[in-house]
């Protein structure tokens, strides 16, 4: 987009990776455990795969991974061999529907975090392909920065902030080899320096002001070459 419109390059970017408060709010779009609307989940509504498609499709051994990796849901297994039995009878169409049912899966609970959240999360990352997209964003974005501007990137989860350490990490090295190779035949060149050591985070204040804010994670780094 940089490059079509005749910005690049760029001084600054900031990817936010926060969802829409709008798109939360409006039930139709399926991504609350507690709306009514359909299991959709699509952030693009022109993506051909909803979150209903997943759930009443996918095999169990498919629904357990991306609960476990993608959700970091400690009962994938439960919850995936649950869904399983019951889509035989009847397929699960409402968001509220798999939310209350997953709720009712699970044994374990964690005091303000509603039991479907992870599960939630999971099928939202893959219907959206967010991991992969945020991969294919660190590299656009590093293709469209002048040498000293700055790359800035708001994660709300675990996943998106490895990734996007691991790739600040990668992109600051000369050498990417596997360390069992005597000497360098890989050729990179450090791109980039990383200015956050530690990411940041919000202090109390904010959360107070800011309840989403809590789990937000701020990493910064800035085009060498």
């Amino acid at each position: 987009m940089a490059s079509g419109h005749g910005l690049a390059p760029l001084d600054g970017i900031l990817l936010d990776l926060g969802l829409s408060s709008l798109q939360l709010a409006d039930e139709r779009r399926g991504f609350s455990f507690r709306a009514e609307g359909p299991l959709d989940m699509r952030a693009d509504p022109d993506l051909s795969v909803t979150a209903a498609d997943i759930v009443n499709s996918w095999d169990e051994r498919e629904l357990r991974r991306a609960f476990g990796e993608l959700g970091e849901e400690t009962e994938a297994g439960r919850v995936a061999a649950a869904i399983v039995r019951r889509r035989t009878r009847e397929p699960f169409l409402a968001a509220d529907d798999l939310g209350r049912f997953v709720a009712g899966v699970k044994r374990q609970r964690r005091r303000g975090i509603d039991p479907a959240t992870r599960v939630f999360q999971a099928l939202r990352i893959a219907v959206n392909n967010e991991l992969e997209n945020l991969q294919h964003g660190l590299e656009a974005a590093m293709r469209a920065l002048r040498p000293g501007g700055r790359l800035a990137v708001i994660s709300f989860h675990s996943l998106e902030d490895r990734i996007t350490k691991q790739y600040f990490i990668r992109e600051s090295r000369d050498c990417i080899c596997p360390p069992h190779l005597p000497t360098c035949v890989c050729g990179h060149r450090a791109g980039l320096r990383v200015v956050t050591r530690r990411p940041l985070r919000a202090d109390s204040a904010e959360v107070a002001r800011n309840p989403r804010a809590r789990s937000a994670v701020l990493r910064i780094a800035e085009k060498i070459s």
